[in-house]
Protein backbone atom coordinates (compact mmCIF):
# COMPACT_ATOMS: atom_id res chain seq x y z
CA UNK A 1 0.00 0.00 0.00
CA UNK A 2 1.01 3.19 -0.94
CA UNK A 3 0.49 6.38 1.40
CA UNK A 4 -1.30 9.22 -0.70
CA UNK A 5 0.43 12.43 -0.53
CA UNK A 6 -1.31 15.51 0.60
CA UNK A 7 -0.58 17.06 -2.47
CA UNK A 8 -3.13 14.38 -4.28
CA UNK A 9 -5.85 14.26 -1.75
CA UNK A 10 -7.39 17.28 -4.26
CA UNK A 11 -8.26 19.17 -1.10
CA UNK A 12 -10.32 22.75 -1.48
CA UNK A 13 -8.88 26.21 -1.11
CA UNK A 14 -9.74 27.74 1.83
CA UNK A 15 -12.08 30.27 -0.48
CA UNK A 16 -12.94 27.30 -2.62
CA UNK A 17 -14.60 26.12 1.17
CA UNK A 18 -15.94 29.03 1.62
CA UNK A 19 -18.21 29.18 -1.25
CA UNK A 20 -19.29 25.39 -1.20
CA UNK A 21 -22.63 24.21 0.52
CA UNK A 22 -22.23 23.66 4.18
CA UNK A 23 -24.35 20.98 6.52
CA UNK A 24 -26.96 22.77 8.27
CA UNK A 25 -25.12 22.22 11.22
CA UNK A 26 -23.55 25.07 13.57
CA UNK A 27 -21.24 23.94 16.53
CA UNK A 28 -21.25 25.88 20.08
CA UNK A 29 -18.38 25.82 23.06
CA UNK A 30 -20.25 26.61 26.04
CA UNK A 31 -17.15 27.61 27.97
CA UNK A 32 -14.32 25.47 26.49
CA UNK A 33 -11.10 26.49 28.19
CA UNK A 34 -8.40 24.50 26.44
CA UNK A 35 -6.96 26.57 23.27
CA UNK A 36 -5.48 22.56 21.57
CA UNK A 37 -9.65 21.37 21.93
CA UNK A 38 -10.65 24.46 20.50
CA UNK A 39 -7.77 24.50 17.69
CA UNK A 40 -9.22 20.58 17.15
CA UNK A 41 -12.59 21.63 17.01
CA UNK A 42 -11.84 23.98 14.58
CA UNK A 43 -10.39 21.50 12.60
CA UNK A 44 -13.08 19.34 12.49
CA UNK A 45 -15.53 21.57 12.03
CA UNK A 46 -13.78 21.78 8.40
CA UNK A 47 -13.51 18.14 8.01
CA UNK A 48 -17.11 17.59 8.20
CA UNK A 49 -17.86 21.09 6.52
CA UNK A 50 -19.98 22.71 9.16
CA UNK A 51 -21.73 25.77 8.54
CA UNK A 52 -20.38 27.68 11.09
CA UNK A 53 -18.55 27.87 15.13
CA UNK A 54 -19.55 29.80 18.13
CA UNK A 55 -17.55 30.37 20.65
CA UNK A 56 -18.41 31.41 23.96
CA UNK A 57 -17.53 32.52 27.62
CA UNK A 58 -14.22 31.83 28.32
CA UNK A 59 -13.69 30.17 24.99
CA UNK A 60 -10.60 31.90 23.46
CA UNK A 61 -10.84 33.31 19.74
CA UNK A 62 -8.52 33.41 16.54
CA UNK A 63 -6.27 34.56 15.86
CA UNK A 64 -4.45 32.74 18.61
CA UNK A 65 -0.73 30.78 18.26
CA UNK A 66 -2.35 27.82 20.06
CA UNK A 67 -5.36 27.67 18.61
CA UNK A 68 -3.24 27.49 15.12
CA UNK A 69 -1.00 24.61 16.40
CA UNK A 70 -3.63 22.40 16.07
CA UNK A 71 -6.38 24.08 13.61
CA UNK A 72 -3.58 24.24 11.13
CA UNK A 73 -5.19 27.01 9.29
CA UNK A 74 -9.05 25.59 10.23
CA UNK A 75 -9.41 28.54 12.32
CA UNK A 76 -8.98 30.96 8.82
CA UNK A 77 -11.69 27.85 6.83
CA UNK A 78 -14.57 27.76 9.22
CA UNK A 79 -16.49 30.60 9.67
CA UNK A 80 -17.31 31.67 13.79
CA UNK A 81 -18.58 33.94 16.13
CA UNK A 82 -17.92 35.38 19.35
CA UNK A 83 -20.40 35.38 22.01
CA UNK A 84 -19.68 36.65 25.59
CA UNK A 85 -22.02 34.06 26.99
CA UNK A 86 -23.69 30.90 25.65
CA UNK A 87 -26.93 32.21 26.97
CA UNK A 88 -27.17 34.81 24.22
CA UNK A 89 -25.84 32.11 21.58
CA UNK A 90 -28.56 30.04 22.04
CA UNK A 91 -31.30 32.39 22.19
CA UNK A 92 -29.98 33.97 18.62
CA UNK A 93 -29.64 30.28 17.16
CA UNK A 94 -33.31 29.37 18.58
CA UNK A 95 -34.38 32.49 17.04
CA UNK A 96 -33.17 31.08 13.71
CA UNK A 97 -34.32 28.44 13.75
CA UNK A 98 -31.81 25.98 14.96
CA UNK A 99 -32.53 22.29 17.30
CA UNK A 100 -30.43 23.16 19.66
CA UNK A 101 -29.02 19.68 21.09
CA UNK A 102 -26.97 19.43 24.25
CA UNK A 103 -23.81 16.43 23.56
CA UNK A 104 -24.04 15.69 27.24
CA UNK A 105 -25.20 12.94 29.71
CA UNK A 106 -28.54 14.16 30.84
CA UNK A 107 -31.94 12.16 31.98
CA UNK A 108 -34.25 11.27 28.67
CA UNK A 109 -30.51 11.78 26.36
CA UNK A 110 -30.72 10.24 23.23
CA UNK A 111 -27.93 7.96 22.57
CA UNK A 112 -26.26 8.96 19.63
CA UNK A 113 -26.80 5.84 17.51
CA UNK A 114 -30.49 5.80 17.87
CA UNK A 115 -30.26 9.24 16.58
CA UNK A 116 -32.00 9.69 12.92
CA UNK A 117 -31.13 13.29 11.02
CA UNK A 118 -34.25 15.49 10.31
CA UNK A 119 -32.97 16.62 7.14
CA UNK A 120 -35.70 19.59 7.00
CA UNK A 121 -33.72 20.91 10.28
CA UNK A 122 -31.06 22.99 11.30
CA UNK A 123 -29.00 21.70 14.26
CA UNK A 124 -26.70 23.85 16.63
CA UNK A 125 -24.64 21.11 19.07
CA UNK A 126 -23.37 22.22 21.76
CA UNK A 127 -20.46 21.25 23.98
CA UNK A 128 -19.26 21.96 27.25
CA UNK A 129 -16.43 22.87 29.10
CA UNK A 130 -13.61 19.65 29.70
CA UNK A 131 -14.79 19.16 33.60
CA UNK A 132 -18.19 20.59 33.63
CA UNK A 133 -19.59 19.63 30.29
CA UNK A 134 -22.43 21.70 29.66
CA UNK A 135 -23.90 24.07 31.72
CA UNK A 136 -27.28 23.26 33.36
CA UNK A 137 -28.87 26.49 32.36
CA UNK A 138 -28.01 25.43 28.58
CA UNK A 139 -29.31 21.85 29.01
CA UNK A 140 -32.49 23.43 30.33
CA UNK A 141 -32.48 25.73 26.56
CA UNK A 142 -32.14 22.56 24.46
CA UNK A 143 -34.45 20.51 22.44
CA UNK A 144 -32.81 17.82 23.06
CA UNK A 145 -29.68 15.86 24.33
CA UNK A 146 -27.20 13.60 22.51
CA UNK A 147 -25.20 11.12 24.51
CA UNK A 148 -22.38 9.01 22.97
CA UNK A 149 -22.27 4.93 24.30
CA UNK A 150 -19.59 4.61 26.35
CA UNK A 151 -18.05 1.29 27.53
CA UNK A 152 -14.99 1.63 29.71
CA UNK A 153 -14.25 3.14 33.11
CA UNK A 154 -14.59 7.08 32.30
CA UNK A 155 -17.42 9.13 32.15
CA UNK A 156 -16.42 11.23 29.73
CA UNK A 157 -14.64 12.01 26.18
CA UNK A 158 -12.18 14.87 25.45
CA UNK A 159 -14.36 17.70 24.54
CA UNK A 160 -12.79 17.55 20.64
CA UNK A 161 -12.78 13.73 20.39
CA UNK A 162 -16.20 14.11 21.03
CA UNK A 163 -17.13 17.08 18.83
CA UNK A 164 -15.45 14.43 16.11
CA UNK A 165 -17.33 11.25 16.68
CA UNK A 166 -20.92 13.16 16.73
CA UNK A 167 -19.75 15.59 13.40
CA UNK A 168 -18.91 11.87 11.99
CA UNK A 169 -22.32 10.00 13.09
CA UNK A 170 -24.47 12.68 12.03
CA UNK A 171 -22.73 13.68 8.67
CA UNK A 172 -23.27 10.03 7.75
CA UNK A 173 -26.95 10.14 7.27
CA UNK A 174 -26.78 13.35 4.69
Amino acid sequence: MRKIKNEELGRLTVEEFKKTDKRPIVVVADNVRSLNNIGSIFRTCDAFAVDKFHLCGITATPPNKEIHKTAIGAELSVDWQYWENTKEAVTNLKSEGYTIISIEQIENSVMLDDFVVDKSKKYALILGHEVMGVSQEIADMSDLAIEIPQYGTKHSLNVSVATGVVLWYISKQY
